[in-house]
C-alpha cells in the first residue's frame, strides 16, 4: 500500500485498505445492519399471541432488569428512544428554562435536541482527538476565562445565564475520560449526564460506560449495536431518580387500579412490551456481538497501519469499545479531499459516511454560545465511517 498522501494514491491507500479487510463487494455493504438470529421471532411472537403489546408487560420488565445487569447499574428506566432518554435525563438533573447545558459541538443531533425540549439553551464546547469526546482542559481553561461560581452553581459572566449540566457523548463507543470530565464538573458544580446512546457494550477501566454521571442514556434505534426497532433507556445509580424516571416517562401517573391521577406534567416516553421482547432477545447475544465488532475492528487497524493517508481510530487506554462504528481519520493535508475518499468507497460498494456536521453550524443553533473549536472543526472535516456490521467480522 502507498504512504504517500498527496495525489491519487492517497484515496486509493484508503480504498485498497478497506477492500483488504472486507473484500470485494458484489452488491453495497451496509453502513451497520441488525443481525436477528437469536429468540427474538420466538419472543415477539409471544407478545402478539398474548396481546401484551403496548408499554406494559412482562418484556420491559425483564428488559430493565436485563440492562441493569448488563451495564452494572442499579436502575434502568426503558424509553421510547434515545432522545427521549436524554430529555429525561435533563428534567432529572434539574435542568430549568433558560439554563446553559454545556454539550459536545461534534456530537448527533438528539443531544442539542434535547437541550431545547427543556428550553434550555446548548452551550457547545470542544473536543479532542483521543476519543473524540469533550475536551477536559480546554473546558476547564475556557469556564475559567467565562464562568463564575457562586453559592455552589456556575453561571456565564456573558449572557449571565446558569450553567447546569455537563452532557458527555461516548462516539462510536469509545468512552471519553470519565475522570477528568468528572472531576472538571463536580469542580464548576454541574450535573454529569452521559450520553452512551453508542457505547452499550463499552467499559472505561473495567466499568460500564454510564456510572459515571448522576444519570445516562442508551440509544436502541435500528442502526444500534442492540436494537428494539426504536428505543432507549435511563440508566442511574440513584434510587430517588431511578423511580422518577420511571414516573415521568409514564405520563407521570400516580398508580392506582382504575382513576387517571397525574400529579405533574409527564411524558408518553415508556417503551412497548413488544419492542422491548426484540430487545431481550438482542440483549442475549450482546457479548457476541460486541466480540465480533472487536475482531473487525482489529482488522481494520492492522489494514491501516501502513496508510500515511489516515489513521484508524484505536480505544482510548484503559478503555474497551465496542467500536460501534469504525472510523477512520485522514491526514489534514487530504482532508480537502474528503468527499473524493467517500465517493470511492461508496461507489466501490463499502458504504461510508462523514460524521455529522458541527452543532453550531445548523441554522437553529448557530446563535448559541460555543467555545472556540478548532480541533473538533478539524475532525469534522476529516473522520469517515466505515461498514461495522458484527457479521463482517464472520
Amino acid at each position: 500500500m502507498s504512504n504517500t498522501t498527496n495525489g491519487s494514491a492517497a484515496p486509493t491507500a484508503v480504498l485498497d485498505a478497506v477492500r483488504s479487510v472486507l473484500g470485494t463487494p458484489t452488491g453495497t455493504i451496509a453502513l451497520h445492519e441488525p443481525e436477528f438470529a437469536g429468540q427474538e421471532w420466538t419472543y415477539v411472537k409471544e407478545c402478539i399471541d398474548t396481546g401484551w403489546v403496548s408499554s406494559v408487560g412482562s418484556y420491559v420488565d425483564r428488559f430493565e432488569r436485563d440492562l441493569a445487569e448488563v451495564t452494572g447499574t442499579a436502575h434502568a428506566v426503558a424509553t421510547s428512544n434515545g432522545t427521549s432518554a436524554l430529555h429525561t435525563c435533563l428534567l432529572l438533573a434539574g435542568v430549568q428554562p433558560g439554563d446553559e447545558v454545556l454539550i459536545p459541538a461534534l456530537t448527533f443531533i438528539a443531544t442539542a435536541n434535547a437541550v431545547s425540549y427543556a428550553s434550555a439553551t446548548p452551550h457547545f464546547v470542544e473536543s479532542e482527538s483521543t476519543s473524540l469526546g469533550v475536551d477536559a482542559r480546554a473546558l476547564d481553561d475556557y469556564l475559567t476565562e467565562i464562568a463564575d461560581s457562586r453559592d455552589g452553581e456556575s453561571f456565564n459572566r456573558r449572557t449571565g445565564a446558569r450553567i447546569r449540566a455537563l452532557v458527555v457523548m461516548h462516539v462510536f463507543g469509545h468512552p471519553c475520560d470519565l475522570d477528568a470530565l468528572a472531576e472538571l464538573a463536580s469542580r464548576w458544580h454541574l450535573v454529569l449526564i452521559e450520553d452512551a446512546a453508542e457505547s452499550l457494550g463499552s467499559t472505561y477501566h473495567g466499568r460500564h460506560t454510564g456510572n459515571v454521571g448522576i444519570v445516562s442514556a442508551l440509544s436502541f434505534n435500528g442502526n444500534k449495536l442492540v436494537t428494539t426497532g426504536g428505543g432507549g433507556a435511563v440508566l442511574t445509580n440513584d434510587p430517588a431518580l431511578g423511580k422518577r424516571a420511571k414516573h415521568l416517562t409514564t405520563t407521570a401517573r400516580v398508580p392506582h387500579r382504575w382513576n387517571f391521577i397525574h400529579d405533574e406534567v409527564g411524558y408518553n416516553y415508556r417503551l412497548p412490551n413488544l419492542n422491548a421482547a426484540l430487545g431481550c432477545a438482542q440483549l442475549e447475544r450482546l457479548g457476541s456481538f460486541v466480540e465480533r465488532k472487536r475482531r473487525l475492528a482489529s482488522r481494520y487497524e492492522t489494514a491501516f497501519e501502513n496508510v500515511a493517508a489516515a489513521r484508524f481510530l484505536r480505544e482510548p487506554a484503559g478503555t474497551s469499545s465496542n467500536f460501534w462504528l469504525n472510523a477512520i481519520v485522514l491526514d489534514e493535508s487530504l482532508a480537502p479531499r474528503r468527499d473524493e475518499v467517500l465517493a470511492m468507497l461508496n461507489d466501490a460498494g463499502y458504504m461510508s459516511r462523514p460524521i455529522w456536521t458541527l452543532m453550531h453550524r445548523l441554522p437553529m443553533y448557530a446563535a448559541c454560545p460555543r467555545m472556540p473549536l478548532p480541533m473538533a472543526e478539524s475532525l469534522e472535516a476529516r473522520i469517515i465511517n466505515l461498514p461495522s456490521s458484527p457479521r463482517l467480522a464472520d
